[in-house]
């Protein structure tokens, strides 16, 4: 079965991993219709191609992730293909980007770290020139020196922290939300978030899917391991029984062995545990 076309117009791809330690390549690479393959030809319609970047962040031997990023598209990347080859993980998150307005440059590229923190983002702070100020001068001043780039995403990522990322993840994710919408709406702006959000400490990841008008970028994940093994027969013995994924497109040939995350909803994956629940924003 192919995977079908996508209806919505989300500006980037991504997937995150979790489970025993396998090399990059074995998701990035390896499986028909990888997020590399999606770098090139995505099934959205609106934005087949993303190749204003690639980023991967993953966790080693120490606790503060490592770090790639690059603007040539990952389809043309060779050092990337290298160390995907040669990089074990037994976490990581990978993005490719299609930009709407921020510069293509490194600091732009996802996902964001911040000490033990990873951060990625698929979609749009609606009219972000009318808004960014005030959402920049939300930002914890001990976080700000940590914005490197321009793009809203970043400035997602740095409020969340200044909410208590590191001790509330679920509800600092909720406040950040509720404080972009609070400042969207008076400046005018009726549905001011579009996104899908993966934010990890190398343990947990906490995904959410989420639009101030309820049609969010699309967002799936993998129910179990066998699931992961239909994408990829030749990694099947290195998964393990914990390994699960979550990708913003279905990867593989089998599209039906991805299970939607539904609107307005949290998906938190911890040892191999899936739990899903509403994602309700909340006051700042």
């Amino acid at each position: 079965m192919e995977v079908p076309a996508l209806e919505e117009s989300p500006m980037c791809r991504w997937m995150a991993y979790s489970g025993r330690s396998v090399p990059l390549e074995d998701l990035l690479f390896l499986p028909k219709h990888n997020l590399i393959d999606q770098s090139l030809s995505a099934k959205s319609r609106e934005t087949p191609t993303n190749g204003d970047g690639f980023g991967v962040g993953w966790y080693g031997r120490n606790e503060r992730p490592g770090l790639y990023h690059t603007v040539r598209p990952a389809w043309n990347d060779f050092n990337l293909r290298d160390l995907a080859a040669n990089i074990e993980s037994p976490l990581f998150l990978a993005h490719v980007r299609a930009t709407s307005a921020a510069t293509i440059q490194e600091t732009n590229c996802h996902p964001f770290r911040y000490g033990k923190w990873l951060f990625l983002h698929n979609g749009e702070i609606m009219e972000i020139a009318k808004l960014r100020r005030d959402l920049v001068m939300a930002v914890a001043p001990e976080f700000y020196e940590n914005i490197l780039g321009s793009t809203d995403s970043e400035v997602m990522f740095h409020l969340a922290l200044t909410f208590g990322l590191e001790r509330d993840p679920p509800g600092a994710l909720a406040r950040m939300v509720g404080l972009i919408e609070d400042i969207g709406r008076a400046h005018g702006v009726a549905n001011p978030l579009w996104a899908t959000v993966a934010a990890t400490d190398g343990q947990t990841i906490y995904s959410f899917r989420y639009s101030s008008d309820g049609d969010a970028p699309s967002l799936y994940y993998s129910r179990g391991a066998d699931d992961l093994r239909e994408i990829n027969p030749l990694i099947v013995e290195r998964l393990g029984d914990k390994a699960r994924a979550i990708v913003s497109e279905p990867i593989g040939v089998f599209a039906e062995i991805w299970s939607e995350v539904p609107q307005a909803s949290l998906l938190t994956v911890r040892d191999g545990k899936i739990e899903l629940e509403r994602f309700v924003p909340k006051a700042a």
